[in-house]
């Protein structure tokens, strides 16, 4: 027999962005509680509003099921004494699994007799089991949390209900002063409470009550609301995923209404606009066919059309308010020039352990000099680089910036424009943030490629130098995010980056006139390369490369990132060649014996004594001369290409002979193979099996 079981968490109103991730993780654990329990169910349902997390399970068994197992226990040469007793392991044995000597038997396995014992469980009921949730409600984890009254229990919000039914029967437990009950509540203010008969009746006596409990369903109903009303205008709107997603948790039951503002204010740049309805009010801006933006807006009310001209002029209200402010801060940020905002930055901490935003911007113009200057920027993109460079965080000391920090950037670009600098210039102002998110939009200009490089290179640097580094679990400068932009846009550009080379030169650049971040970053440069290098194999990994292909680049003693991503291209490309596996054993053999060779003794041809020894000192020799110069594609067919010059060296020399001298000679050889090859990849971490 089954029944289904329903479990609901009445709570006050949570905050919107953690109503997903908590009931996911309480659908979870509520799963992992029941199969540790051994208490077979078919489907997990979950269900969430600001105000409760539930799970209803479908058909869970009424009990645990009987078993039957037999556990082996000690050797019979232990299990008995001398004279055929049990001895003091068999007895403690049967003890420990609450049987007795009576029921012990002996099997044969292999060549030895064990004593074994059959051990039936009589499965537990439900009922008596399921109050065991207790502990998986009060083990759940947020962000965030509180307590209240006199409890030190701390919870994402107050608890103030539980439902807790099996069938129509209530499974019983307390949390504080909070008992299971089989009573719900509705709309906090449509709404009434609830007497559910069984678990059966949850989501349908709810939504009588003014509340759409299963979130899925709701965010489909607003959408459909949103997009009822863009037909009925012929507007277009682009419902923002985050946005809706954070309007669904902060209602119940939804209803879609039009708002509408000033044409007045369609002065102000459209960023602005969204940013104020979106941000502020959780708004969704308005479009017309042709993509311009129109003086109206769509919100999502939690509750009916009762009095929704009240609610639509209320809100009205608000938004012209903070228009009023954004317009107000626009119009007086023009009065300043981009110098005076660059000079106030003087006195904006970047962090106090490492200087002001003035002087993080002086080292990042170095910086995007080298590095623009390596990647073959133009004299005219070095140009509008340097400018660039020199006031690019300067919408930071504005109005508006202050008011809606998530314009910097955006806003920088459009004072820049109004301020006569050149597009490039302005462009270059938006992209450095860029991306903003992990897998955000890239640069898409040279120049601001370029200036996002140094920007986060520059907060990497600094930051390891200052001992910042990121922890395990924490990274509160977002450096991760900032190293990760930085292999995203290099691989994005294809541009040539010899990490140490270039933060030598950028080091000795900006030491001509003070110490580096208060400290010589040698002294950091391995820890910073170990970063990058993690950063490098996310990226690898999400390109879905085989980890045995990630660590052989990794591996390589290769500095230029570029080169590192066209050997991953290179080594996947190759992978089901005909020629691939013994191509790569052959030079797996020669690594493994050339990284026995620390010295840096040349090859003396003198002391070959065979034919193919000759033979592959030439070919090296020519593959040496030219392997700086070619490209990743052109060294790996030049290392493939001496296969057979190598299975014919090891099928007629002995490179470990007991001649120290010979012995060392060949290890040369084989040692100068290796540089090569390890400058491609260390392809003895290939699986070639």
């Amino acid at each position: 027999m089954t029944k289904n079981l329903l479990v609901e968490i009445g709570l006050e109103e949570m905050p919107a962005h953690v109503v997903d991730p908590s009931v996911v993780q309480f659908e979870e654990k509520t799963k992992q509680f029941l199969q540790e329990n051994h208490l077979s169910f078919t489907s997990i349902h979950s269900f969430a509003t600001p105000r409760r997390l539930a799970v209803q399970v479908i058909d869970l068994a009424e009990k645990q099921a009987d078993t039957k197992e037999e556990v082996k226990g000690p050797a019979k040469k232990i299990a008995l004494d001398e004279d055929g007793n049990w001895s003091k392991a068999a007895q403690g044995f049967v003890r420990g699994q609450g049987l007795s000597t009576e029921d012990i038997y002996f099997k044969q396995v292999k060549d030895t007799e064990y004593a074994y014992v059959t051990k039936q469980t009589i499965g537990q009921n439900a009922i008596d089991i399921l109050p065991g949730l207790k502990d998986v409600i009060m083990n759940l984890t947020f962000p965030i949390t509180m307590h209240w009254n006199k409890y030190d229990f701390e919870y994402i919000r107050p608890i103030r209900w539980l439902v807790a039914l099996l069938g129509d029967q209530v499974v019983p437990f307390q949390i504080l002063d909070v008992t299971t009950d089989r009573i719900t509540y509705g709309h906090r203010f449509l709404g009434s409470s609830v007497e559910l008969k069984n678990a059966d009746d949850y989501e349908d006596r709810l939504q009588e009550q003014f509340v759409i409990a299963d979130r899925f369903k709701r965010q489909e109903r607003i959408s459909q609301q949103i997009q009822s009303i863009a037909d009925k205008y012929h507007w277009q709107i682009d419902i923002d995923q985050d946005l809706l997603e954070e309007v669904n948790n902060l209602i119940e039951f939804p209803t879609a209404f039009v708002g509408d503002f000033s044409e007045k204010y369609l002065r102000l740049p459209a960023e602005v606009l969204i940013t104020s309805m979106k941000e502020h009010q959780r708004y969704f801006d308005v479009k017309s066919s042709e993509g311009q933006l129109l003086p109206h807006f769509i919100s999502v009310r939690n509750g009916n059309q009762d009095r929704i001209e009240n609610v639509i002029e209320g809100n009205e209200k608000v938004l012209v308010a903070r228009l009023e402010d954004a317009e107000f801060f626009y119009n007086e940020d023009q009065k300043l020039s981009i110098e005076e905002c660059v000079g106030k930055l003087k006195n904006v901490a970047f962090h106090e352990k490492i200087g002001s935003m003035y002087e993080k911007m002086q080292r990042v113009q170095a910086m995007a000099k080298i590095i623009g200057e390596h990647v073959g920027l133009s004299e005219t993109e070095l140009a509008d680089l340097q400018r660039a460079a020199q006031i690019y965080k300067f919408d930071l000391v504005t109005n508006m910036v202050d008011e809606f920090p998530e314009l910097q950037g955006i806003m920088g670009e459009k004072y820049a424009l109004l301020k006569g600098e050149k597009p490039a210039v302005a462009q270059a102002i938006r992209e450095h943030y860029m991306p903003i998110a992990s897998e955000g939009q890239l640069p898409a200009s040279n120049i601001g490629a370029v200036l996002a490089i140094a920007d986060k290179l520059d907060s990497v640097l600094s930051f390891f130098a200052a001992g910042l580094k990121p922890k395990s679990s924490s990274d509160p400068y977002a450096l991760r995010r900032q190293t990760y932009g930085i292999v995203r846009i290099l691989a994005a550009k294809h541009w040539s980056f010899p990490f140490v080379e270039l933060q030598q030169k950028i080091e000795e650049t900006i030491n001509q006139n003070e110490e580096f971040y208060g400290v010589h970053l040698q002294d950091k440069m391995s820890e910073v390369r170990s970063f990058l290098k993690g950063r490098l194999r996310q990226f690898l990994s999400a390109q879905d490369y085989r980890y045995d292909i990630i660590d052989a680049v990794l591996d390589a003693e290769q500095e230029d990132i570029h080169r590192l991503f066209e050997a991953a291209n290179i080594l996947g490309k190759h992978l089901y060649d005909e020629d691939f596996k013994p191509s790569i054993e052959a030079l797996t053999r020669v690594m493994n014996l050339g990284q026995k060779d620390e010295s840096e003794n040349e090859v003396d041809p003198a002391l070959f004594e065979n034919e193919s020894e000759q033979k592959l000192y030439q070919a090296v020799k020519e593959l040496e001369e030219n392997f700086a110069h070619q490209t990743v594609e052109e060294n790996y067919q030049a290392l493939v290409s001496l296969r057979p010059l190598i299975e014919d060296y090891f099928n007629q020399t002995m490179v470990m002979t007991e001649d120290e001298t010979i012995r060392n000679n060949r290890l040369a050889q084989l040692r100068k193979i290796t540089q090569m090859a390890i400058a491609v990849a260390s392809l003895n971490d290939l699986v070639t099996k």
